[in-house]
């Protein structure tokens, strides 16, 4: 709650000149209303109820010149109950700023301040360049935390674009990580992204203080707990009939810092295509490669993964979506089903998973992911 009287207040501050300059914004309000039920087996029954709201007020003023002020308001309000076999467990339940961000834009730049979503990236599935949101494939609404900053990118003619942002640490994970950022240090970093040939690539890079704290808890350690990472990120799509991508990013970490190895490296190559089988039926396949060596010549540690995901829909209003991931390091299969029907405003999914009891796809593991062992998720959504 608290953090929503301050994004509330950053954002009154912001809009209170434009209004005293005679301003007449644009407000356009919808909602939405997630409803599920989620049922799996792992050492017992596990299921859980659900309820998410989230309002979006978004705002809008046309300026001189072509250029544009504007700015969303959201928040994350959810509960649910939890049941292990046929007794109560626990409950939970929480109010969060979701989007609180304004921007101001032209033809050839923007700039936008607050709690937003940052992502960039040619891959579908198993994102490397992950590194500002926790998206999971198989969510069907695409949910995922904000982060704090400024972010600007201005478009050269040709369709070469530059993007800069200065990040706010909030010690919390994020994308890939196992540690959060050093709490109020900033994180900065950039991206250039340029046309080729039926396609496009980019080069990012990004930096930021982790603090590993939490993992000297019970371990003596008398030096420092928190150490810079560097991270550099390439990326490239092409349309060439088949759609065409890779990613492949290098994190450079203090060796000092007794968890993570000196060198990590993520790479994904992937491909999907069209198939003109009845209504269409699309696939996407990647490869992701994870690796971590204590030197450049160091020990490997690695963990990779294939994926394959299918799409196919049944006329207008109904659609069928799966994925099968193997983990090749560990010999785990992952399997998920999900069958969408959609009205104007209402959706409705039924979603089959078999997963491994524990895992870490997606940064999601906990003990009671509901989303490991076998199970069924129902879920309703409405917009409006």
């Amino acid at each position: 709650m608290l953090s929503i009287t301050r994004d509330y207040l950053i954002l009154f501050l912001l809009f209170v000149p434009s209004v005293v300059l005679g301003q007449k914004f644009h407000a356009r309000f919808k909602n939405q209303v997630s409803l599920w039920s989620t049922l799996n087996y792992v050492d017992k029954t596990n299921t859980q109820l659900g309820a998410r709201y989230i309002p979006t007020l978004s705002l809008s003023d046309s300026l001189k010149n072509g250029r544009l002020l504007d700015a969303e308001l959201s928040v994350n309000a959810y509960g649910d109950l939890l049941f292990s076999g046929s007794n109560y467990d626990s409950a939970s339940a929480d109010i969060s700023a979701y989007r609180f961000w304004v921007r101001y834009s032209g033809p050839r730049f923007e700039i936008r301040a607050g709690l937003q979503k940052i992502n960039f990236g040619s891959a579908a599935i198993l994102r490397p360049l992950m590194w500002f949101d926790r998206m999971d494939y198989r969510d069907p609404l695409q949910l995922t935390n904000g982060v704090y900053g400024v972010l600007g990118r201005y478009y050269f003619q040709g369709n070469i674009n530059i993007w800069l942002w200065l990040l706010y640490g909030e010690n919390k994970v994020k994308g890939w990580e196992i540690a959060p950022t050093l709490a109020n240090t900033p994180e900065y970093g950039g991206r250039l992204q340029i046309p080729v040939s039926k396609g496009e690539m980019g080069l990012s890079f990004h930096h930021r203080e982790a603090d590993f704290t939490s993992f000297y808890t019970y371990v003596q350690h008398t030096g420092s707990t928190h150490y810079p990472e560097n991270r550099i990120g390439l990326d490239g799509k092409w349309d060439l009939g088949p759609g065409l991508w890779y990613e492949y990013v290098i994190k450079k970490n203090d060796p000092d810092n007794g968890v993570l190895g000196e060198w990590e490296t993520y790479f994904n190559a992937g491909l999907d295509y069209t198939f003109g089988i009845g209504n269409g039926l699309n696939l996407t396949t990647e490869f992701f490669r994870y690796n971590n060596k204590e030197s450049w010549h160091g020990e490997n540690k690695d963990n990779n993964y294939s994926a394959l995901a299918a799409n196919y829909p049944f006329g207008l209003l109904n659609r069928i979506s799966g994925a099968v991931y193997y983990n090749w390091t560990n010999r785990e299969w992952y399997r998920f089903i999900n069958l969408e029907r959609s009205y104007d405003y209402w959706s409705f999914y039924l979603m089959l998973f078999w997963n491994p009891e524990r895992f870490y796809l997606y940064n999601t593991s906990n003990d009671r992911n509901l989303l490991s062992g076998k199970g069924i998720q129902l879920m309703a959504v409405v917009n409006f």
